[in-house]
């Protein structure tokens, strides 16, 4: 598909994902939402990108709804309601499934729908002096969407989830990273070669352990108990010790190089 609201940046296993309607703020229209459904559905069975980065071009990261988007239309019934209110929310469902790790650079805002699907990434790191917010509440909808009243009680705590769920209140790159809202804040001109790093030290781990580990980990954000996240670990182990995996990581360790995952399946 030739995306017309995206740039996908391939370097290597790992994929740049860049919102690409700077004129408009990155604010999400009909077309760049549908776009960016197409390139979720495409992660699902591609084992050659490894991890997603995703960042805005232009002066921030997504303003959120597009609310001169051309395209728009009015709700006419319950039914067309519901249709488009699953196409924004169903984003953030797919960015859960997806087997890659998602890393989040945020900059200038991320409001609104983007931060909903900042909140929606694995990992985020903030340029100094980025601001987001729940923006929702304050065009008259409710502040919970796209999956907001899920992260936010989850990353900061229902103290301050419920301030900026109830308010549409802007919370800065500074305190968001004490409340553990985001990893890092580093200065703009740093935020690509940060969200690089990282990006490299996940592709430096095992392929199969890798996608294994977000899975195990969102499993586990909501696991009833002790024993059931315990026995999700306990499989992801066994997968990749079948897999070969850690024979070759213990003999790179002792041979001081590289690992060269996969050996196993390639024999």
């Amino acid at each position: 598909m030739n995306y017309t609201t995206l740039l996908v940046e391939k370097d290597g296993p790992v994929d740049w994902l860049i919102f690409n309607r700077p004129d408009a703020l990155n604010s999400l229209s009909r077309r760049m939402v549908a776009e960016l459904h197409h390139y979720f559905d495409s992660l699902q069975a591609n084992y050659e990108v490894r991890v997603v980065v995703m960042r805005g071009a232009g002066r921030m990261f997504c303003a959120g709804l597009d609310m001169k988007d051309p395209e728009r239309n009015p709700m006419r019934n319950a039914n067309e309601g519901m249709k488009s209110q699953r196409s924004f929310s169903g984003l953030v469902m797919k960015m859960r499934r997806a087997p890659q790790p998602i890393i989040g650079l945020l900059h200038g805002h991320a409001a609104g729908g983007g931060f909903s699907i900042a909140l929606g990434c694995d990992v985020r790191i903030a340029a100094e002096g980025t601001k987001m917010n729940c923006a929702f509440i304050k065009i008259g909808l409710s502040g919970c969407e796209m999956g907001t009243s899920y992260h936010l009680p989850r990353l900061i705590g229902t103290s301050n989830a419920a301030e900026l769920l109830y308010t549409g209140r802007f919370i800065d790159a500074a305190r968001a990273l004490r409340l553990g809202l985001v990893s890092d804040v580093v200065p703009e001109a740093d935020l690509v070669a940060t969200g690089r790093a990282l990006a490299e030290d996940m592709v430096a781990t095992a392929p199969l352990g890798l996608r294994l580990s977000k899975e195990a980990f969102w499993a586990n954000v909501d696991a009833q108990s002790l024993d059931a996240a315990i026995a999700m670990e306990d499989r992801n182990q066994i997968l990749t010790v079948a897999n070969g995996d850690l024979d070759e990581g213990i003999a790179a360790f002792l041979e001081k190089r590289k690992p060269q995952w996969g050996k196993a399946e390639e024999g």
